[in-house]
């Protein structure tokens, strides 16, 4: 690497700290849904698919991996296929993979639980599953739930929150950091973004309440806000805790850059360590300009305007872009999707591009190039 290289931003391979967190460095794995939890015998529970997929990218250099959308109830879920930290049982199932990533990581891995609830856009099929749409609950699918009773597209009507659900919702994003932590894991993500419960709420193209939990955006804020003070108190003040968002619903009269930056700034002042910035998803017609680094001017702006760190993600596949993206100072740190489920040794291969120095695995030593 040259001296004018190593004179700018920290570059991919250059480490990170957040809190008390150490992390060897910037190329992160982006929470992926794996719809491969047994819906029927053991809802919500990590099995060993969830194991290999996660243990892999581990083995193969990544940093940090966050899981896939994990729900903090059942109802939460986006499909009965879906894992769940709701249940003593299913933290003690994620323990064995909080355990694996820390024993096998190449690059001193470390390992988030996404935390999430679906809302309006749970109870449904699977991508690959036996259906489309909402899952009747005949098929053992639920009532879902949202700030409204309006429904996304075509999936099943919710229920609209009361002051008593949206408390609930509150507990049980609270319960499931204390089971985050109990489980091993070394950060929590907060899911508030891609048109999940969370995003509802923060929308003005969903969250057409007229209550303290909607109106003003300071109202459709609140539940996300209340929800980050509940999970920061219960969780070590040495763990970072991170937030994911969708940054513009890329439709008019939604959320935009500027309003996502505001609330960077609030969840910031209240203990968020990091904002991972993706986009859309509340409504279903949204015209989305999909295309490499489509996202990464958005982490871009709210890194600036907000003064927090954030994550880019979208489409960056090369190490050549992210290694772009993070010496420009548009993000302090790369999620890596389809890339890295093309291939899970992606870390590897990108320092090797980049002339950096990783750790491999001594299963796979023999095979570094020379």
């Amino acid at each position: 690497m040259s001296e004018n290289a190593a004179s700018l931003n920290p570059g991919l391979f250059d480490p990170l700290v957040l809190r008390g967190l150490e992390l060897s460095h910037r190329g992160w794995v982006a929470a992926m849904c794996q719809y491969s939890a047994d819906g029927v015998n053991a809802p919500g529970m990590p099995n060993d698919w969830h194991l290999m997929h996660l243990g892999s990218f581990a083995a193969g250099g990544a940093a940090l991996i966050i899981t896939e959308a994990t729900a903090v109830s059942p109802e939460g879920r986006i499909s009965p296929e879906d894992t769940g930290i709701y249940t003593a049982e299913q933290a003690a199932a994620w323990r064995r993979i909080t355990d694996f990533v820390h024993r096998y990581g190449a690059a001193d891995a470390r390992i988030g639980v996404q935390l999430a609830h679906a809302g309006r856009k749970a109870s449904t099929y699977s991508p690959f599953g036996r259906g489309s749409g909402s899952v009747a609950e005949a098929d053992g699918g639920w009532r879902t739930v949202g700030p409204t009773a309006d429904a996304f597209g075509r999936y099943a009507a919710p229920q609209a929150l009361d002051e008593a659900g949206i408390r609930r919702v509150i507990s049980d994003f609270a319960r499931a950091a204390e089971r985050s932590v109990e489980a091993g894991f070394d950060t929590i993500e907060i899911h508030a973004a891609h048109g999940y419960l969370l995003h509802q709420f923060m929308t003005p193209l969903v969250n057409t309440r007229t209550d303290g939990w909607g109106g003003s955006e300071e109202g459709r804020n609140r539940l996300t806000l209340e929800v980050v003070d509940a999970v920061r108190a219960v969780i070590p003040d040495s763990m970072p805790l991170l937030l994911r968002i969708s940054a513009t619903d890329w439709t008019d009269g939604g959320l935009d850059e500027r309003s996502s930056a505001r609330l960077a700034g609030q969840a910031r002042d209240r203990g968020v360590d990091l904002v991972d910035v993706s986009t859309g998803g509340a409504v279903p017609a949204a015209n989305i300009p999909v295309g490499p680094g489509y996202q990464t001017g958005f982490a871009e702006h709210i890194r600036a305007a907000a003064g927090v760190p954030t994550a880019a993600v979208g489409l960056i596949s090369s190490a050549a872009e992210a290694e772009e993206v993070l010496r420009a100072g548009r993000a302090d740190a790369v999620l890596i999707a389809r890339a890295a489920l093309r291939d899970p040794h992606w870390w590897m291969r990108a320092a090797g591009e980049l002339d950096a120095k990783l750790p491999w695995a001594p299963q796979y030593e023999r095979a570094r190039p020379a």
